[in-house]
């Protein structure tokens, strides 16, 4: 009798400990039958370890313990290079810093989980590769000096290296070349060279400033002289145009006086002072007294 009340209590209990784990898998496997996604990311659906869809932005369903789901961002992401070894045209070797800006399409992410697993994966396979050789490449195009004078094309030309190289589920947004640093014996070469041409643009300067200077006094100086030419001709002109009128006034002055003998006795008086003459010589004359003759 005790034997069998023992029994019965563990039969029971058992069932308990079934029932509570049968109750905990079907809750464990209603929990795990929802996902989400997030915006920004878009989901591969795997069935035993194969891609059956891909899952959108939002609440999603997938069989218990069979299906699995792989979140795969399709934001914007960076990838830096700090220390880019490379040889200029001009053989003068430089460290750049470079800096990848690139996304995933969202139409390939079953490709990026197929090929790469994941985007870590899919960054060191292709773009660790090609990033180095294309800046290396494109860098060994320019001088060290037009490298530094025409940044941002040699920027848009690293970026199209990189661009044409990359053959993946992937698009470059950008690439920036962040910083090119040579050595300490081109910089202080380049600091030395450029000062020189500073001294050189400021000598120009200078000349040409005195050149200007000195094109302005002969300016000045010409303007002065065509001023004193121009007065002079006509102080000349007016001289002329005054002896011409003086003397055709004397001309006109001496015909009429040699044609009215009346006349010059009419200037004798105008011109005489009213007061006669203290001296007189023996056949002279009292001045404007004249006897007439019978």
């Amino acid at each position: 009798m005790l034997k069998n009340d023992i029994s019965k209590q563990t039969t029971n209990h058992l069932n308990k400990i079934i029932l509570v784990s049968i109750l905990l898998i079907l809750m464990i496997s209603l929990y795990g039958s929802w996902y989400t996604i997030d915006q920004g990311e878009r989901g591969v659906l795997l069935r035993n370890g194969k891609i059956i869809d891909t899952a959108e932005p939002g609440l999603g369903f997938k069989i218990p313990l069979m299906d699995t789901v792989v979140k795969i961002s399709t934001q914007t992401h960076t990838a830096s290079y700090q220390a880019l070894q490379a040889y200029s045209r001009d053989q003068q070797p430089a460290t750049l810093r470079a800096s990848v800006t690139f996304s995933v399409p969202p139409d390939r992410v079953e490709e990026v989980y197929a090929k790469f697993k994941g985007i870590d994966s899919m960054v060191s396979r292709l773009l660790d590769r090609q990033v180095p050789t294309q800046v290396e490449n494109i860098f060994g195009k320019y001088t060290a000096i037009s490298a530094v004078q025409e940044r941002i094309k040699f920027g848009i030309d690293v970026t199209d290296a990189i661009t044409k190289s990359i053959k993946g589920p992937v698009t470059i947004t950008s690439v920036q070349i962040e910083n090119i640093d040579f050595s300490n014996a081109y910089e202080k070469s380049v600091e030395d060279r450029m000062r020189a041409e500073v001294e050189v643009q400021t000598q120009l300067q200078n000349l040409e400033k005195e050149r200007v200077s000195a094109q302005i006094a002969v300016t000045q100086a010409q303007a002065e002289a065509d001023s004193q030419l121009a007065r002079a001709i006509a102080e000349a002109e007016s001289i002329r145009i005054k002896g011409n009128a003086e003397a055709s006034a004397i001309k006109i002055r001496a015909e009429a006086l040699a044609q009215n003998q009346n006349l010059v006795e009419l200037t004798k008086a105008e011109r005489w002072d009213g007061k006669l003459p203290t001296t007189m010589l023996p056949t002279g004359t009292i001045p404007f007294l004249e006897v007439q003759k019978k």
